[in-house]
């Protein structure tokens, strides 16, 4: 994601954390025309809950590679590392049209995700005599740890360092923002499936059991089916208006999120996919699947529920015509076009979901 403010959306709630509704709570309660509960449990339980627990799984095979390099470093581990990075990225990047609940406001997002990366503080780390331990990079500034520090240690600036570049400073701190990911990753997965020290009831439940009596968090299911589509619009304008769009008008390739890597194609694709996920009730990557928003929309206006897939669909694919590497096509204007059509296609997926699906559930 970009490090951009998000509003604090838990508060206290009969001794827990619990997220503010979607609308106004005195529309909430009066709103009636989404009045199914399967989709809202299955939304946790088969898109949420399993994203969540394979970015944790895959930050595990993550720390074990990099664990791996540190011990020998050669090429074909940092290669492993590598891999390993771009696998648990997606997960991450599928999440990221559900960015609501502890991910949010237990800060986890901006550790793990804050871009752009602060080379200036991130090098001070590395020219320092701190012991580089986990404890201590839970401690740095969101910018000098998670994802892109760790791209950035893995990849190097031009996406071609080696092994005889790493140096034992630079592997103690790999290690310790391993570890610190697994942590992280760990914690926002039970935050939904068995709860912790702050939030003393499993947020699946608080989110499964919306419009139920005594749930302030989500008091119908209207603000639960809104929280959802608010989070798949919420990742449509990120992409368009701010992924691609900060880099392509500056014409900067230094403002281009997972430049290390070349990622950024795929980034992108994979956030149009959690719109996907989040609509569907399905996560392929994960294997699972529930009744989705789709199911509902579709016994509703299934004209409607063909023009969100077939939008879903269209812009997955005009991110996916865009020329690798990002960043070099941002500075061609003969690609240019390409570019402009994907930015378009996912606005015009957002406008939908703005227009038509929102009133729909509200």
């Amino acid at each position: 994601m970009l490090s951009r403010s998000r509003p604090s959306i838990l508060a206290p709630f009969a001794f827990a954390l619990a997220v503010a509704p979607a609308c106004d709570s005195n529309e909430a309660s009066t709103a009636a025309s989404f009045e199914d509960q399967e989709v809202i449990a299955d939304f946790a339980d088969e898109v949420v809950v399993p994203t969540y627990e394979l970015l944790a799984a895959r930050a595990v095979l993550l720390k074990t590679a990099v664990a791996a390099l540190v011990a020998a470093p050669d090429a074909a581990k940092l290669t492993a590392a590598r891999d390993a990075w771009v696998a648990a990225r997606a997960p991450w990047e599928q999440s990221e049209g559900f960015l609501f609940g502890p991910v949010d406001s237990f800060g986890i997002d901006p550790a793990l995700d804050s871009w752009p990366l602060n080379e200036t503080d991130l090098n001070a780390v590395l020219s320092g005599q701190d012991a580089l331990t986990p404890a201590y990079v839970s401690s740095l500034d969101n910018s000098q740890k998670g994802f892109h520090t760790l791209e950035y240690l893995l990849f190097g600036v031009d996406g071609t360092r080696t092994p005889a570049e790493l140096g034992a400073r630079e592997l103690a701190y790999l290690d310790a923002i391993a570890s610190d990911f697994v942590t992280l990753t760990d914690r926002l997965a039970k935050s939904w499936t068995t709860g912790d020290a702050q939030l003393t009831v499993k947020y699946r439940d608080l989110f499964a059991t919306a419009g139920q009596a005594g749930n302030q968090a989500y008091p119908s299911l209207s603000a639960a089916a809104q929280e959802i589509v608010n989070g798949m619009i919420g990742i449509c304008d990120e992409v368009a208006k701010g992924k691609i769009a900060d880099p392509l008008d500056n014409r900067d390739p230094l403002l281009e999120e997972s430049q290390f890597s070349h990622n950024s194609l795929i980034d992108f694709q994979n956030n149009i996919r959690s719109v996907q996920n989040a609509y569907t009730g399905r996560v392929p990557d994960a294997g699972t699947s529930g009744r989705g928003l789709s199911d509902w929309v579709a016994s509703k206006n299934p004209t409607l529920d063909a023009k969100v897939k077939a939008h879903i669909t269209a812009a997955i694919d005009a991110v996916g015509a865009i020329p690798a590497p990002f960043a070099t096509a941002i500075l061609d204007n003969a690609k240019r076009p390409t570019i402009v059509a994907a930015q378009e296609a996912i606005t015009a997926l957002q406008t939908v979901l703005e227009q038509e699906l929102l009133p729909l559930v509200q």
